[in-house]
């Protein structure tokens, strides 16, 4: 498969979409499977949605790239490297802790090898199959199982 990113007008029709939808802020999240397992992070419970499980994921910095956020919050949040960005898999949109419009980019991806995960921002991890996810989101769920 070839990375979404290979056409430079992909990236560009993301920011334009964004920009009309009154997004201000950008989140890249990765969808890392080993067979039918999915890669889940838990939110600690001091944090903005304590207890949820998620997807690697983290804030695009000003003036970095999706996909380059996107490989660096997975190295930062999992410590696993990511190989290709194999798919542009959806989008949703929430407000942030601080109230922006905040839009999550996901990403199918695979990475050098599945292990050792090394949680930095993360209280746990599992490996969820896909048919018995734990407690995620209802657009991490769609996202997941479609």
């Amino acid at each position: 498969m070839t990375s979404p990113f290979a056409d430079p007008s992909f990236a560009r029709g993301l920011l334009l979409d964004a920009q009309e939808a009154g997004v201000a802020r950008f989140v890249v999240a990765a969808i890392i499977a080993d067979g039918e397992r999915v890669l889940l992070l838990r939110r600690p419970a001091d944090d903005f949605m304590p207890g949820l499980w998620e997807l690697p994921s983290g804030k695009v910095e000003p003036g970095e790239d999706f996909d380059q956020a996107l490989l660096r919050e997975t190295e930062e949040e999992t410590g696993l490297t990511i190989d290709r960005i194999t798919a542009y898999l959806g989008q949703f949109d929430y407000t942030s802790r601080s109230g922006a419009l905040t839009r999550q980019l996901t990403f199918g991806v695979t990475v050098e090898k599945t292990a050792p995960i090394t949680l930095t921002e993360h209280d746990d991890h599992i490996w969820a199959d896909r048919a018995q996810l734990p407690g995620v989101s209802d657009a991490v769920r769609e996202l997941i199982t479609h």
